[in-house]
């Protein structure tokens, strides 16, 4: 059960990490104000950006219950 609860655990840390790091960001930078707007080609479709923010949400919900369980349970 521990391990697991552990397993579990890693995979979830690691995908939350993974999909932190694949999110752009939301001020434009530097670039912003040299380049003006020119990263907006590059972003991708508008639907992508919400469906990687609702999978950040429920892998950061899943972090926090598996986490909670494990300092409970071990």
């Amino acid at each position: 059960m521990e391990v697991a609860l552990l397993g579990v655990q890693f995979t979830t840390s690691i995908s939350l990490i993974v999909a932190v790091l694949l999110q752009t960001t939301k001020s434009e930078g530097l670039s912003g104000t040299i380049g003006g707007k020119s990263e907006t080609a590059f972003k991708g479709k508008k639907g992508t950006e919400e469906t990687l923010n609702w999978i950040t949400t429920v892998l950061a919900v899943a972090f926090f219950v598996s986490s909670l369980l494990t300092a409970i349970l071990i």
